[in-house]
């Protein structure tokens, strides 16, 4: 074989190569990926103009007082079980790892005998009314920060006002629930009848 013939080889091959090189160059270019500048699919919400979700989700709660009309004690005495690892329902049986929870509607709040409240709890005052205790069972350490309550809350309101009617029962004079439409009443202390309403001529 001459010369000649490995030249034409040789140029064969190389042309080949060359080919092939550029070939795959041009696909890069033609099929070159682009690529986002920031990874993941942007998803435009229009934004509501009636304030922040939190501000609805308040002014969307249901008055305690229609709650607690169509709340049943026994599903309170259900949804309660999950209370019970903490506290004790019955009269006289004392704190566990929270105080007792006989007579608490009405009661002083931080008052239960025998029980080591948190200075938080101790310097909230005022009596656990049908209200005190929806707002501080929906998020306690959000209605009184530093309470050394753990518990998360219950966020739904009927559970909660289920709970509410329940422990209500466990007292030897339950507090009036309040009429629908009308302001709640201020609770009685624990141990004292409430006020009987004049009656009408």
């Amino acid at each position: 074989m001459d010369s000649f013939e490995l030249n034409k080889i040789a140029g064969a091959i190389l042309g080949t190569l060359t080919f092939t090189l550029g070939l795959s160059v041009l696909s890069d270019i033609i099929f070159s990926p682009h690529h986002a500048e920031k990874p993941g699919y942007e998803i435009a919400v229009q934004e509501s103009s009636g304030g922040s979700g939190e501000a609805q989700a308040a002014t969307a709660d249901v008055p305690i007082a229609e709650l607690l009309a169509k709340a049943s004690a026994e599903r309170g005495a259900t949804v309660a079980k999950k209370c019970a690892a903490c506290h004790n329902f019955e009269e006289g049986a004392g704190p566990k790892v929270g105080p007792d929870l006989f007579g608490v509607i009405g009661r002083p709040v931080a008052s239960a005998p025998g029980f080591a409240y948190s200075a938080a709890l101790k310097a909230h005052g005022g009596n656990w009314t049908f209200q005190e205790i929806s707002d501080f069972i929906k998020n306690p350490k959000g209605d009184i920060p530093g309470t050394a309550m753990g518990f998360a809350g219950l966020a739904k309101e009927t559970d909660r006002a289920d709970v509410i009617v329940y422990l209500n029962t466990l007292s030897h004079s339950p507090q009036p629930l309040p009429a629908p439409g009308a302001a709640a009443p201020a609770a009685a202390p624990a141990g004292e009848k409430p006020a009987e309403k004049p009656a009408t001529p």
